[in-house]
Protein backbone atom coordinates (compact mmCIF):
# COMPACT_ATOMS: atom_id res chain seq x y z
CA UNK A 1 0.00 0.00 0.00
CA UNK A 2 2.88 2.72 0.64
CA UNK A 3 3.95 1.97 -2.39
CA UNK A 4 0.93 2.64 -4.42
CA UNK A 5 0.45 5.60 -2.45
CA UNK A 6 4.28 6.79 -2.97
CA UNK A 7 3.64 5.78 -7.13
CA UNK A 8 0.22 8.07 -7.20
CA UNK A 9 1.95 10.90 -5.18
CA UNK A 10 4.40 11.12 -8.57
CA UNK A 11 2.56 13.23 -10.88
CA UNK A 12 4.94 15.73 -12.21
CA UNK A 13 7.33 14.64 -15.08
CA UNK A 14 10.91 14.42 -14.25
CA UNK A 15 13.45 17.30 -14.50
CA UNK A 16 16.69 16.74 -16.34
CA UNK A 17 18.54 16.52 -13.19
CA UNK A 18 16.36 13.59 -12.34
CA UNK A 19 16.96 12.02 -16.25
CA UNK A 20 20.93 12.32 -15.89
CA UNK A 21 21.04 10.89 -12.40
CA UNK A 22 19.27 7.94 -13.28
CA UNK A 23 21.46 7.55 -16.61
CA UNK A 24 24.46 7.71 -14.16
CA UNK A 25 22.99 4.75 -11.67
CA UNK A 26 23.25 2.72 -14.88
CA UNK A 27 18.86 3.00 -14.99
CA UNK A 28 18.26 4.34 -18.48
CA UNK A 29 15.23 2.81 -21.08
CA UNK A 30 16.20 -0.03 -22.57
CA UNK A 31 14.50 -2.98 -24.80
CA UNK A 32 16.32 -6.27 -25.35
CA UNK A 33 14.65 -6.48 -28.27
CA UNK A 34 16.47 -3.80 -30.30
CA UNK A 35 19.57 -5.77 -29.53
CA UNK A 36 17.92 -8.72 -30.75
CA UNK A 37 17.14 -7.39 -33.77
CA UNK A 38 20.57 -5.40 -34.59
CA UNK A 39 22.20 -8.64 -33.78
CA UNK A 40 19.83 -10.64 -36.37
CA UNK A 41 19.96 -7.79 -38.90
CA UNK A 42 23.89 -8.01 -38.74
CA UNK A 43 23.91 -11.73 -38.89
CA UNK A 44 21.68 -11.57 -41.86
CA UNK A 45 23.94 -8.71 -43.54
CA UNK A 46 27.39 -10.78 -42.70
CA UNK A 47 25.44 -14.12 -44.04
CA UNK A 48 24.56 -12.69 -47.37
CA UNK A 49 27.46 -11.03 -47.64
CA UNK A 50 31.05 -12.50 -46.42
CA UNK A 51 29.17 -16.18 -46.73
CA UNK A 52 31.08 -17.02 -49.91
CA UNK A 53 34.51 -14.82 -48.79
CA UNK A 54 34.35 -16.57 -45.15
CA UNK A 55 33.08 -19.87 -47.11
CA UNK A 56 36.59 -19.71 -49.22
CA UNK A 57 38.54 -18.68 -46.68
CA UNK A 58 38.00 -22.20 -44.52
CA UNK A 59 37.61 -24.17 -47.18
CA UNK A 60 40.91 -23.67 -49.22
CA UNK A 61 43.38 -23.93 -45.89
CA UNK A 62 41.39 -27.51 -45.36
CA UNK A 63 41.62 -28.90 -48.82
CA UNK A 64 45.22 -28.13 -48.08
CA UNK A 65 45.51 -29.98 -45.24
CA UNK A 66 43.73 -33.04 -46.91
CA UNK A 67 45.63 -32.74 -50.36
CA UNK A 68 48.92 -32.41 -48.18
CA UNK A 69 48.14 -35.01 -45.34
CA UNK A 70 51.34 -36.82 -46.01
CA UNK A 71 53.11 -34.17 -45.01
CA UNK A 72 51.85 -33.11 -41.53
CA UNK A 73 54.29 -34.34 -38.58
CA UNK A 74 52.50 -36.26 -35.92
CA UNK A 75 54.92 -35.24 -33.72
CA UNK A 76 53.25 -32.51 -30.48
CA UNK A 77 55.61 -29.45 -32.74
CA UNK A 78 53.88 -30.17 -35.97
CA UNK A 79 50.30 -30.96 -34.48
CA UNK A 80 50.84 -27.78 -32.84
CA UNK A 81 51.89 -25.96 -35.75
CA UNK A 82 49.36 -27.20 -37.93
CA UNK A 83 46.40 -25.89 -35.21
CA UNK A 84 48.13 -22.66 -35.13
CA UNK A 85 47.80 -22.53 -39.00
CA UNK A 86 44.39 -23.31 -39.21
CA UNK A 87 43.57 -21.02 -36.10
CA UNK A 88 45.10 -18.06 -38.06
CA UNK A 89 43.11 -18.93 -40.93
CA UNK A 90 39.43 -19.12 -39.30
CA UNK A 91 40.32 -16.53 -37.65
CA UNK A 92 41.24 -13.96 -40.92
CA UNK A 93 38.03 -15.54 -42.59
CA UNK A 94 35.55 -14.93 -39.57
CA UNK A 95 37.40 -11.54 -38.44
CA UNK A 96 35.73 -8.87 -40.31
CA UNK A 97 31.99 -11.02 -39.55
CA UNK A 98 32.60 -11.09 -36.31
CA UNK A 99 33.73 -7.51 -35.63
CA UNK A 100 30.69 -6.42 -37.82
CA UNK A 101 28.26 -8.74 -35.07
CA UNK A 102 30.00 -6.82 -32.47
CA UNK A 103 29.44 -3.57 -33.93
CA UNK A 104 26.41 -4.09 -34.44
CA UNK A 105 25.26 -5.86 -30.75
CA UNK A 106 27.06 -2.10 -29.64
CA UNK A 107 24.99 -0.07 -31.77
CA UNK A 108 21.80 -1.88 -30.43
CA UNK A 109 22.34 -0.14 -27.44
CA UNK A 110 23.98 3.13 -28.91
CA UNK A 111 20.36 4.01 -30.43
CA UNK A 112 18.38 3.65 -26.61
CA UNK A 113 20.54 5.85 -24.89
CA UNK A 114 24.32 7.27 -24.72
CA UNK A 115 27.18 5.25 -23.06
CA UNK A 116 26.84 3.98 -19.22
CA UNK A 117 29.87 3.67 -17.15
CA UNK A 118 28.25 2.54 -13.93
CA UNK A 119 28.56 -0.06 -10.73
CA UNK A 120 25.40 0.57 -9.28
CA UNK A 121 23.76 -2.67 -10.38
CA UNK A 122 26.58 -5.12 -9.27
CA UNK A 123 26.04 -3.60 -5.91
CA UNK A 124 23.77 -6.28 -3.66
CA UNK A 125 19.91 -5.10 -2.98
CA UNK A 126 17.89 -6.71 -0.62
CA UNK A 127 15.25 -6.12 -2.70
CA UNK A 128 16.83 -8.62 -5.27
CA UNK A 129 16.07 -11.52 -3.01
CA UNK A 130 12.81 -10.16 -1.41
CA UNK A 131 9.51 -12.31 -2.07
CA UNK A 132 7.62 -9.29 -2.57
CA UNK A 133 10.00 -7.63 -5.49
CA UNK A 134 9.87 -11.52 -7.01
CA UNK A 135 6.60 -11.47 -7.04
CA UNK A 136 5.86 -8.23 -8.56
CA UNK A 137 8.54 -9.47 -11.09
CA UNK A 138 6.48 -12.44 -11.83
CA UNK A 139 2.97 -11.16 -11.69
CA UNK A 140 3.47 -7.41 -12.59
CA UNK A 141 2.69 -5.45 -15.99
CA UNK A 142 6.58 -5.95 -17.18
CA UNK A 143 5.52 -9.80 -16.51
CA UNK A 144 2.33 -9.60 -18.72
CA UNK A 145 4.29 -7.86 -21.39
CA UNK A 146 6.86 -9.92 -21.62
CA UNK A 147 4.76 -13.05 -22.17
CA UNK A 148 2.67 -11.52 -24.31
CA UNK A 149 5.43 -10.14 -26.45
CA UNK A 150 6.80 -13.63 -26.31
CA UNK A 151 3.52 -15.22 -27.29
CA UNK A 152 2.94 -12.22 -30.82
CA UNK A 153 7.19 -13.44 -31.30
CA UNK A 154 6.15 -17.52 -31.63
CA UNK A 155 3.13 -17.07 -33.74
CA UNK A 156 4.11 -14.12 -35.99
CA UNK A 157 7.62 -16.41 -36.75
CA UNK A 158 5.78 -19.27 -37.06
CA UNK A 159 3.63 -17.98 -39.52
CA UNK A 160 6.13 -16.11 -41.56
CA UNK A 161 8.39 -19.10 -41.43
CA UNK A 162 5.23 -21.10 -42.67
CA UNK A 163 4.94 -18.44 -45.74
CA UNK A 164 8.09 -18.38 -46.97
CA UNK A 165 8.62 -22.50 -46.16
CA UNK A 166 5.50 -23.90 -47.78
CA UNK A 167 6.17 -22.62 -51.44
CA UNK A 168 9.58 -24.51 -51.36
CA UNK A 169 8.50 -27.53 -49.20
CA UNK A 170 8.47 -30.08 -52.62
CA UNK A 171 12.35 -28.49 -53.31
CA UNK A 172 13.32 -28.78 -49.52
CA UNK A 173 12.28 -32.95 -49.81
CA UNK A 174 14.46 -32.89 -52.87
CA UNK A 175 17.50 -31.44 -51.19
CA UNK A 176 18.89 -34.01 -50.03
CA UNK A 177 20.25 -35.40 -53.37
CA UNK A 178 21.55 -32.10 -54.16
CA UNK A 179 25.31 -32.06 -54.86
CA UNK A 180 27.17 -30.85 -51.68
CA UNK A 181 28.62 -27.97 -53.66
CA UNK A 182 25.50 -26.51 -54.68
CA UNK A 183 24.03 -27.24 -51.51
CA UNK A 184 25.47 -24.22 -49.70
CA UNK A 185 24.61 -22.19 -52.12
CA UNK A 186 20.68 -23.18 -52.15
CA UNK A 187 20.05 -23.49 -48.28
CA UNK A 188 22.40 -19.99 -48.29
CA UNK A 189 19.97 -18.32 -50.40
CA UNK A 190 16.75 -19.87 -49.03
CA UNK A 191 18.34 -19.25 -45.10
CA UNK A 192 19.14 -14.78 -46.21
CA UNK A 193 15.24 -14.64 -47.64
CA UNK A 194 14.03 -16.60 -44.33
CA UNK A 195 16.21 -13.92 -42.28
CA UNK A 196 14.91 -11.27 -44.38
CA UNK A 197 11.78 -11.81 -43.49
CA UNK A 198 12.38 -12.15 -39.97
CA UNK A 199 14.60 -9.03 -39.51
CA UNK A 200 11.57 -7.40 -40.92
CA UNK A 201 8.51 -8.76 -38.32
CA UNK A 202 11.45 -8.27 -35.60
CA UNK A 203 11.44 -4.48 -36.33
CA UNK A 204 7.80 -4.13 -35.44
CA UNK A 205 8.65 -5.82 -32.22
CA UNK A 206 11.59 -3.50 -31.25
CA UNK A 207 10.30 -0.42 -31.96
CA UNK A 208 7.10 -1.81 -29.81
CA UNK A 209 8.61 -2.58 -27.13
CA UNK A 210 11.45 -0.07 -26.88
CA UNK A 211 7.97 2.43 -26.77
CA UNK A 212 6.50 0.04 -23.86
CA UNK A 213 9.90 0.49 -22.00
CA UNK A 214 10.87 3.96 -22.58
CA UNK A 215 6.72 4.65 -21.06
CA UNK A 216 8.15 2.59 -17.98
CA UNK A 217 10.88 3.76 -17.67
CA UNK A 218 9.52 7.36 -17.54
CA UNK A 219 7.02 6.30 -15.11
CA UNK A 220 9.22 5.32 -12.42
CA UNK A 221 11.09 8.50 -13.24
CA UNK A 222 8.11 11.07 -12.37
CA UNK A 223 8.54 13.11 -9.31
CA UNK A 224 6.01 13.76 -6.46
CA UNK A 225 5.53 17.93 -5.75
CA UNK A 226 8.30 17.41 -2.29
CA UNK A 227 10.34 16.18 -4.41
CA UNK A 228 10.44 18.52 -6.98
CA UNK A 229 10.95 20.81 -3.76
CA UNK A 230 13.49 18.83 -2.47
CA UNK A 231 15.69 19.06 -5.70
CA UNK A 232 15.04 22.88 -6.20
CA UNK A 233 16.60 23.35 -2.83
CA UNK A 234 19.87 21.15 -3.53
CA UNK A 235 19.76 22.61 -6.79
CA UNK A 236 18.75 26.56 -6.42
CA UNK A 237 20.23 26.38 -2.75
CA UNK A 238 18.01 26.60 0.32
CA UNK A 239 16.22 29.89 0.42
CA UNK A 240 17.03 30.63 4.48
CA UNK A 241 20.89 29.83 3.33
CA UNK A 242 20.16 31.94 0.41
CA UNK A 243 18.90 34.94 2.51
CA UNK A 244 21.69 34.67 5.13
CA UNK A 245 23.89 35.28 1.94
CA UNK A 246 21.97 38.05 0.46
CA UNK A 247 22.38 39.80 4.01
CA UNK A 248 25.86 39.26 4.19
CA UNK A 249 26.27 40.69 0.70
CA UNK A 250 24.12 44.04 1.51
CA UNK A 251 26.44 44.05 4.92
CA UNK A 252 29.73 44.06 3.26
CA UNK A 253 28.81 46.89 0.60
CA UNK A 254 26.79 48.85 3.74
CA UNK A 255 30.76 48.84 4.98
CA UNK A 256 32.17 49.58 1.47
CA UNK A 257 29.97 52.10 1.40
CA UNK A 258 29.76 54.18 4.33
CA UNK A 259 33.80 53.60 4.06
CA UNK A 260 33.58 55.49 0.53
CA UNK A 261 31.83 58.58 1.91
CA UNK A 262 34.65 60.49 3.38
CA UNK A 263 36.28 60.17 -0.47
CA UNK A 264 33.03 61.81 -1.73
CA UNK A 265 32.62 65.35 -3.36
CA UNK A 266 29.05 66.29 -2.41
CA UNK A 267 26.20 64.33 -0.43
CA UNK A 268 22.71 64.95 -2.34
CA UNK A 269 19.66 64.59 -0.17
CA UNK A 270 16.45 64.73 0.07
CA UNK A 271 16.41 65.85 4.20
CA UNK A 272 13.97 62.95 5.40
CA UNK A 273 14.36 59.62 2.77
CA UNK A 274 17.75 59.87 -0.08
CA UNK A 275 21.12 60.53 0.29
CA UNK A 276 23.90 59.84 -2.71
CA UNK A 277 27.23 60.60 -2.42
CA UNK A 278 29.30 61.40 -5.37
CA UNK A 279 32.80 62.00 -6.40
CA UNK A 280 34.43 63.83 -8.92
CA UNK A 281 38.16 65.00 -9.71
CA UNK A 282 39.25 67.28 -12.05
CA UNK A 283 39.71 65.05 -15.49
CA UNK A 284 36.75 62.43 -14.58
CA UNK A 285 34.58 62.26 -17.85
CA UNK A 286 31.59 62.07 -15.31
CA UNK A 287 30.83 61.70 -11.29
CA UNK A 288 30.70 58.41 -9.59
CA UNK A 289 28.23 57.30 -7.12
CA UNK A 290 30.03 56.21 -4.41
CA UNK A 291 27.81 55.30 -2.13
CA UNK A 292 23.62 56.06 -1.81
CA UNK A 293 20.62 54.90 0.68
CA UNK A 294 17.71 55.59 2.35
CA UNK A 295 16.08 55.83 5.64
CA UNK A 296 18.88 55.00 8.20
CA UNK A 297 21.38 54.49 5.75
CA UNK A 298 20.93 57.84 4.47
CA UNK A 299 20.92 58.84 7.92
CA UNK A 300 24.06 57.13 8.46
CA UNK A 301 25.82 58.61 5.50
CA UNK A 302 24.94 62.08 6.46
CA UNK A 303 26.27 61.73 9.82
CA UNK A 304 29.58 60.72 8.07
CA UNK A 305 29.26 63.46 5.89
CA UNK A 306 28.89 66.18 8.52
CA UNK A 307 31.58 64.25 10.58
CA UNK A 308 34.25 65.11 7.39
CA UNK A 309 32.81 68.17 6.53
CA UNK A 310 31.66 66.98 3.08
CA UNK A 311 29.18 69.21 1.29
CA UNK A 312 25.38 68.27 1.94
CA UNK A 313 23.12 69.75 -0.58
CA UNK A 314 19.16 69.12 -0.72
CA UNK A 315 17.76 68.47 -4.20
CA UNK A 316 14.47 66.30 -3.64
CA UNK A 317 13.77 65.32 -7.51
CA UNK A 318 17.78 64.59 -8.35
CA UNK A 319 18.08 62.97 -5.38
CA UNK A 320 15.12 60.08 -6.18
CA UNK A 321 16.45 60.18 -9.51
CA UNK A 322 20.29 59.09 -8.79
CA UNK A 323 18.91 56.51 -6.16
CA UNK A 324 17.03 55.01 -8.85
CA UNK A 325 18.70 55.00 -11.90
CA UNK A 326 22.55 55.01 -10.64
CA UNK A 327 24.52 51.90 -9.35
CA UNK A 328 27.44 51.96 -7.15
CA UNK A 329 30.73 52.37 -8.19
CA UNK A 330 28.73 53.68 -11.32
CA UNK A 331 28.81 57.25 -13.26
CA UNK A 332 25.81 59.03 -13.59
CA UNK A 333 23.64 59.41 -16.29
CA UNK A 334 24.03 61.34 -19.03
CA UNK A 335 20.77 63.16 -18.24
CA UNK A 336 21.70 64.38 -15.03
CA UNK A 337 25.13 65.47 -16.13
CA UNK A 338 23.69 69.89 -16.34
CA UNK A 339 21.84 68.99 -12.84
CA UNK A 340 24.91 67.63 -10.92
CA UNK A 341 27.66 69.51 -12.69
CA UNK A 342 25.96 73.21 -11.17
CA UNK A 343 25.53 71.41 -7.67
CA UNK A 344 29.60 70.33 -8.44
CA UNK A 345 30.45 74.03 -9.52
CA UNK A 346 28.45 75.33 -6.28
CA UNK A 347 30.84 73.13 -3.85
CA UNK A 348 33.95 73.61 -5.68
CA UNK A 349 33.51 77.51 -5.76
CA UNK A 350 32.67 77.30 -1.85
CA UNK A 351 35.96 75.25 -1.48
CA UNK A 352 37.88 77.95 -3.31
CA UNK A 353 36.02 80.53 -1.42
CA UNK A 354 36.87 78.92 2.20
CA UNK A 355 40.55 78.66 0.89
CA UNK A 356 40.89 82.32 -0.26
CA UNK A 357 39.23 83.56 3.06
CA UNK A 358 41.90 81.24 5.04
CA UNK A 359 44.90 82.34 3.09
Amino acid sequence: MADENDSSDKTEDPTQKRLDDAHGRGDVAKSQEINTWFVIAGGTLVLSTFSGSVGGGILMPLRNLVANSWMIHADGPGLLALAQSLGYAVMAALGVPFLLLAMAAIAGNLVQHRLVWSGESLKPKLSKISLAAGAKRVFGKQAAANFAKGLFKVIALGAVMTAIMWPERHRLESIVHYDPAALLGATTGLTVHLLGAVVAMLAVVAIADYLFQYRQWFERQKMSLQEMKEEFKQSEGDPHVKGRLRQLRQARMKKRMMAAVPKASVIITNPTHYSVALSYERGMSAPLCVAKGVDTIALKIREIAKAHDIPIVENVPLARALYATVEIDAEIPVEHYHAVAEIIGYVMGLKRGLSGRRA
